[in-house]
């Protein structure tokens, strides 16, 4: 079960945040004045786990739509958990989260955010897509929801998003782990290999099942037939009056990827004060070389890898991935 949770961040953006706390470890109070709550089923990349969930058509859907099931009351006032933050990467949406969280075991205050422009949260036209905003969306979310000091999850852009406001705002951090995101410049060259990326989509798609196949085998960009990334682009897409558009605007994460590919982060990783663990897959965007050297670079840190993953390690092998982060969650949550 995931409950939904509607925020504000930077410059007014309506979010979307969903909630996946275990009965029992709910922090009392987080239904503040402003915020509505509804409990819904977590999305999921299975078929089964997939059964509460709708499709949204027309111009304003965005791809899974939760069908509301009835709230559980609760027996007792619960006792704070200590609260755990995830942010996904670029073109991900909080679901995305869902098989890996479903592994991790109860205390904690597990809440998932759609970022600006993704999932079911605002995306406005005239932006900004900044570093800056998307930082100061997560601080605005662990401030109105109460996790701090949190612990940030973060997977590739929203990796990176994590560890610039625990160099920022080290009073709202406790601890931090970093998914398979690198902090070298990626340089022009793959801006432009992007844009050429996106105008070779054969959008609208036809049926979910054409989306499936072009992103799990048919993109040139797939090496040998993946059909979880063909999974994990279908659960990103809504249906539209001329086929199957991704819910995200494809120039709006061009501008979200431009103010970050042009840069090293290796300063404000150096920034960082609090315990950091650095998770790679073997086979993902983040060499081992380059994750030690963040790991060397950090004051606290510490490195993991899981074999045969590659760069949505956390939704591809939710089980080994909670198997790595659980023990340092466990270790920097436990008083």
């Amino acid at each position: 079960m995931a409950r939904r949770l509607d925020v504000t961040g930077a410059d007014g953006v309506r979010l979307a945040a969903w909630d996946h706390t275990a009965p029992g470890h709910a922090a009392p109070g987080h239904e503040t004045p402003g915020h509505t709550a509804s409990d819904h089923e977590a999305p999921g990349r299975a078929a089964p786990e997939r059964e509460a969930w709708g499709r949204a058509a027309g111009p304003g859907g965005t791809g899974l739509v939760p069908r509301p099931v009835r709230a559980r009351p609760s027996s007792a006032p619960a006792a704070p958990a200590p609260g755990v933050l995830l942010l996904h990467g670029l073109m991900g949406h909080a679901g995305h989260w869902a098989p890996a969280v479903r592994r991790l075991t109860g205390g904690h205050r597990i809440v998932a955010l759609d970022q600006r422009g993704h999932g079911a949260s605002e995306k406005p036209a005239a932006g900004p897509f900044t570093r800056e905003a998307y930082v100061a969306d997560a601080a605005a979310v662990v401030e109105q929801l109460g996790l701090g000091p949190v612990t940030l999850i973060g997977h590739s852009m929203g990796a990176l998003t994590a560890w610039q406001l625990a160099a920022e705002r080290p009073d709202l951090v406790r601890a931090l782990v970093i998914c398979d995101m690198r902090a070298s410049a990626l340089g022009a060259a793959s801006q432009r290999a992007w844009q050429d990326w996106f105008r070779g989509w054969p959008a609208p798609f036809p049926s979910l099942e054409a989306v499936h196949r072009w992103f799990g085998d048919e993109d040139p960009w797939v090496e040998t037939p993946n059909p979880a990334r063909g999974a994990f682009f279908a659960e990103v897409m809504a249906e539209r009056p001329d086929g199957w558009r991704p819910v995200f605007d494809p120039e709006q994460m061009l501008t979200s990827r431009e103010t970050w590919v042009h840069d090293a982060h290796w300063d404000s990783l150096a920034q960082v004060r609090c315990p950091t663990l650095v998770i790679r897959g073997l086979d993902g965007e983040l060499g081992r070389a380059e994750a030690q050297e963040m790991v060397r670079v950090l004051p606290h840190g510490a490195y993991a890898e899981i074999p045969d993953a590659g760069h949505l390690l956390h939704y591809t092998h939710p089980e080994a991935w909670s198997e790595a982060v659980e023990p340092f969650l466990n270790g920097v949550l436990t008083p």
